[in-house]
């Protein structure tokens, strides 16, 4: 078990479904903590078109979160799409920031969610500018996609909704933190 012992949790957005997800992970490693989210700018673009934006766009929310709610623990979730010679597809990065218990590092974890492929005539809009949020929204007669099931659940008839895939990658940003000991060896 986490040698952390959390009270306040933010999530670096007023998405519900990010929120839902932190939640829904972290209530499980410390159950006595509260989760909130808190209004955080990624400093990258709306739609993140590769790997090391969306890092960055989580990390930059993480720690805003945790410094504006005076947090233990800051969680950023930064979804995107990457371009692939296999197609572009969808996904998510997440990162988790705390400060080490003995006040000397920043600590970041990183986690990503699964990947799916997006349709092409949908990835050459994207290519073309467009944001995938109202994408969707607009494409499939949707309104606020992304704080629902979003484009995952639209994709899988609703087998895996957005908050589960998220839950993902908020899983894979907290090993850091829930086995702590395995990350401070030499």
């Amino acid at each position: 078990m986490s040698q952390f012992a959390l009270r306040q949790i933010a999530v670096g957005s007023l998405n519900p479904v990010k929120i839902a997800a932190v939640r829904n992970v972290t209530q499980q490693i410390w159950p006595n903590s509260q989760v909130i989210g808190v209004a955080a700018a990624s400093g990258v673009r709306s739609q993140p078109l590769d790997d090391d934006e969306a890092i960055a766009g989580a990390i930059n929310r993480a720690r805003a979160a945790r410094s504006a709610a005076s947090a233990d623990l800051g969680l950023g979730l930064e979804g995107h799409v990457v371009d692939t010679p296999y197609g572009m597809f969808v996904s998510a990065w997440v990162a988790a920031a705390a400060v080490a218990p003995d006040g000397a590092a920043d600590l970041v974890g990183l986690g990503a969610a699964g990947r799916f492929q997006l349709p092409e005539w949908l990835a050459r809009q994207v290519r073309n500018g467009a944001e995938l949020g109202p994408l969707m929204d607009r494409t499939f007669h949707g309104e606020n996609t992304k704080q629902k099931q979003g484009a995952v659940g639209i994709f899988t008839n609703g087998l895996m909704e957005r908050t589960e895939a998220l839950q993902v990658g908020v899983t894979f940003a907290l090993t850091r933190f829930i086995n702590q000991e395995f990350y401070n060896r030499s």
